[in-house]
This record gives C-alpha cells, sequence and structure tokens, in this order.
C-alpha cells in the first residue's frame, strides 16, 4: 500500500528522470525540480529533460561479453524507462545502443509531464529538506549554490577532480616486464611495477608529448591544479620532468637488475582482488585511442586492456563511500538519497541504473518494506558496493567486469569468463526483482 509521502527530485537528467518515473507509475506523489528550460549549465543545450551530453551512444548491447551491455539488460529486467525509451529511438550503430538524442529526450520529457504523480517545477534549489524524501541527482555540473550546500551537508566528503588516470586491467599487464612492490619495501606488497630504461623511457616521451589531445568544452576552464596536472603538459616542461614526477624510480629495486630502474610507472589495485589497476600519477587528456597507442611503449602495458581510460573535465562528486549507507541515502540523514553521477558513477546508464536503485529503495521504504541489497554478482549490485565501501582513493566508475567478484570455479577462457558472469548476473537480478515487488 503506497503512502501519501511526496518525494522531492532535484535534477531531471537520466538518474533524476529514471527515479521519477520508477515512484510515479508506482503511486507515489514527485516533486521534480530543474533549472531548465528557464536556464542551462553551460553544458546542456535542450529544454527536454534526460538530455544527452557528449554522445548518443549508451555504449555496447553486447550481453556476454562486454560488462555495459549486460548493465543494459539487468536494467531491462528491472524495467528501466531510460532503457525502454533508448531501444524504441535506436539508431544503426553496429553493436551499441545508440539512439536519436533528440526524439530520445524528448519522449522522456513527455512521459514525466504526463505523469500525473509527477508535478514539474522549473526552479534552481540552493537548499534541503532533510525532514522529507529528497534525491539528489544534479549530475557533474551542479549547480555552485547547490554545491556550496551540498559541502556543508558532507563537511569535507564533497571532492573536486579535474582529471584521471586510466584503469587497466590486471591480468592483461606484462609481468614478465613488471615486478611487485612498494617504495623501499614499506607497504603490503599493492603495486605493480613497471620499469623503464633510458631507451625505452625516451621513446615513451617522444610518443606522449606528439600525441593528439581530446578537445575541451569551452565550458570546461583548461587550468588545471598541479596535483590534476596531465602527464603529457607536465611531460612537454622538460625531458627528466616525468622521472621526478610519477615515473619516479625512488625506493623500486627491480629485482632483475638488483637496482632502481631508470624510470618506472606504479599500478595500483582499483579494487580488492587485483582485477583492476590505476595508472598512478598518469592523469591525461589524451584522445582514448592516442592513450592505448602512447602507453603501449610502456613495456609492462604493451598488451594492456583498458577497463577505463583517462578523462579530464570538470567534475563534482561526493566521496561515496564516506558519504553514503548501502541504500544510496546519506549517513547522517536518511531521507536523503544521492543519485547518478553526483554518486561516482560514470556514464549515462551507470546514471540512470543509480536513479532507478534509490527509486526502489525509496518505494520499499515508504510501503514499509525493508531494504533489499542488490547482489553483488550483478553489475547494478557491483557499482553500487563500488561507491559505497571504503576507498581511500575513491574515483568515479562505470561499467566493467572488473568490479564484479571473480567466479567461485576460475574459467581460463576469458570470453567464456564474462559468457558465466553475465549468465550468474541475469540469473540473480531476476530473482532480486521478484523479491522487490513482493
Amino acid at each position: 500500500m503506497c503512502t501519501n509521502n511526496i518525494v522531492t527530485v532535484i535534477g531531471a537528467g537520466l538518474a533524476g528522470v529514471e527515479a521519477s518515473l520508477f515512484l510515479a507509475q508506482r503511486g507515489i506523489k514527485v516533486r521534480l525540480y530543474d533549472i531548465k528550460p528557464n536556464s542551462f549549465t553551460p553544458a546542456h543545450k535542450s529544454k527536454n529533460f534526460a538530455e544527452l551530453v557528449c554522445s548518443n551512444s549508451l555504449k555496447s548491447n553486447d550481453i556476454y561479453g562486454n560488462a555495459a551491455g549486460l548493465l543494459k539488460e539487468e536494467l531491462r529486467i528491472l524495467g528501466s524507462n531510460i532503457i525502454a525509451v533508448a531501444d524504441s529511438v535506436k539508431v544503426p550503430a553496429g553493436n551499441a545502443l545508440a539512439v536519436n538524442r533528440e526524439e530520445f529526450s524528448k519522449i522522456l520529457t513527455e512521459k514525466v509531464l504526463a505523469n500525473k504523480n509527477i508535478e514539474f517545477i522549473c526552479k534552481e534549489i540552493e537548499d534541503i529538506d532533510f525532514n522529507s524524501y529528497t534525491v539528489i541527482a544534479t549530475g557533474p555540473l551542479t549547480s555552485p549554490k547547490l554545491l556550496e550546500k551540498l559541502k556543508e551537508i558532507t563537511g569535507e566528503n564533497l571532492a573536486f577532480f579535474d582529471a584521471s588516470a586510466p584503469i587497466v586491467f590486471g591480468e592483461s599487464v606484462d609481468m614478465t616486464s613488471a615486478f611487485i612492490g612498494d617504495r623501499y619495501d614499506k607497504g603490503e606488497k599493492d603495486h605493480v611495477n613497471c620499469p623503464l630504461n633510458k631507451e625505452e623511457y625516451l621513446a615513451f616521451i617522444s610518443a606522449l608529448t606528439s600525441a593528439e589531445r581530446a578537445d575541451m568544452h569551452e565550458f570546461e576552464d583548461v587550468t588545471v591544479f598541479e596535483g590534476c596536472m596531465p602527464i603529457e603538459i607536465m611531460a612537454s616542461r622538460g625531458e627528466n620532468t616525468l622521472r621526478f614526477g610519477p615515473l619516479k624510480p625512488t625506493g623500486l629495486t627491480d629485482p632483475k637488475t638488483g637496482r632502481w630502474p631508470y624510470a618506472c610507472l606504479q599500478l595500483r589495485k582499483e579494487d580488492k582482488n587485483g582485477v583492476m589497476y590505476n595508472l598512478v600519477g598518469f592523469q591525461t587528456n589524451l584522445k582514448w585511442g592516442e592513450q592505448k597507442r602512447v602507453f603501449s611503449v610502456i613495456p609492462a602495458l604493451k598488451n594492456a586492456e583498458y577497463a577505463r581510460y583517462g578523462v579530464m573535465h570538470k567534475n563534482a562528486f561526493i566521496n561515496a563511500p564516506k558519504t553514503l549507507n548501502k541504500d544510496n541515502s546519506l549517513k547522517n540523514s536518511e531521507k536523503t538519497y544521492f543519485a547518478g553521477q553526483i554518486t561516482g558513477v560514470e556514464g549515462y546508464v551507470e546514471s540512470a541504473m543509480s536513479g532507478l536503485i534509490c527509486g526502489i529503495n525509496i518505494y520499499r521504504r515508504l510501503t514499509g518494506k525493508e531494504f533489499i541489497e542488490i547482489p553483488k554478482v550483478t553489475v547494478c549490485g557491483a557499482l553500487t558496493e563500488y561507491i559505497t565501501t571504503e576507498n581511500k582513493d575513491f574515483q568515479p566508475m562505470n561499467a566493467n567486469f572488473g568490479v564484479l567478484p571473480p567466479l567461485v570455479n576460475r574459467i581460463r577462457d576469458k570470453a567464456e569468463r564474462k559468457k558465466a558472469m553475465a549468465t550468474l548476473a541475469i540469473d540473480a537480478i531476476k530473482e532480486y526483482k521478484e523479491k522487490i515487488y513482493d
């Protein structure tokens, strides 16, 4: 039985629209706030909701070979409005789900405005009412006034990043050209070290400084903090700059030579199982194809496969592991929920997923039912677990098989392993669906 509680949703992007429609379609009254169409962020152009800013692609549709495809299938099973509309306006794009972005946003806007349980209010929200159920789904371009309020709410847990480093799958690193260890053997051997001799280092610098950079959107400030300086800019300052920065070899003894290498890149575990590794200090604004080409000059990365390429953009997101409960509610205000990219999920479909999960969790609370955790063997569950689990180096994450827990029975063949993980995830999400709608 539904209650008369009204849920406030701030932000009519993918996450906010998904949460609003889920709740409204189940009899929950929603007040949806957005600054559009009276005002726009520098990135948004359309008056419609759920605007796709960067691309019309929602990535792969391959359920058994790509985590992005598996995530979309999980959302189809759960009844996602975003994916249903995307499927209805898809355009030819090979194995990817690409959409007519104007039709996509237009249909979702019409669905929102036509729903009698949703009241849309065009207004900039500057404060949060902690006494009512609220979903904050304002994205990485949250307005400055609301950002200040969120900083008050989360204390020092509101993080701003201008660049991020690539992440590679650990099994794709050539360990014959790498060694495990920490500087001066202090630590728990959490790093994989990728040494370079002088010739290899100079070849890398040459490739890096001549590589093509990604275009910057006009709303982005190319002035960055030193701590977020892209490596290609650092390298342009002088031949040895990286040897005194992210490629510093100090304290890293290569067991093959018994000496420190000429230069050394460190890879740090991105997850507790060591499935993924972050290229430490390698924030970059190179085009994705260039990243793969240039970084393959490093011997240990010659065959590396990437879970995520480095990106550079203005971004605001909360330190979700310190801030949120497992159901995406705020630890010090359990009626306040966060959804979308502001939580640290990265990507269109990931944002929609976060909004849907918030909708499910709020619906169950309002109807007197207990919280049910999403199975971690699903991409939905694994990403939710990632953003709500302690992580001292927390950064945004998108859908990839690396976030899923390893199979109990190890499968060596990569394609068969992904297929087994996807099959397990689909079975688990179907069981979850049966439970949440009981």
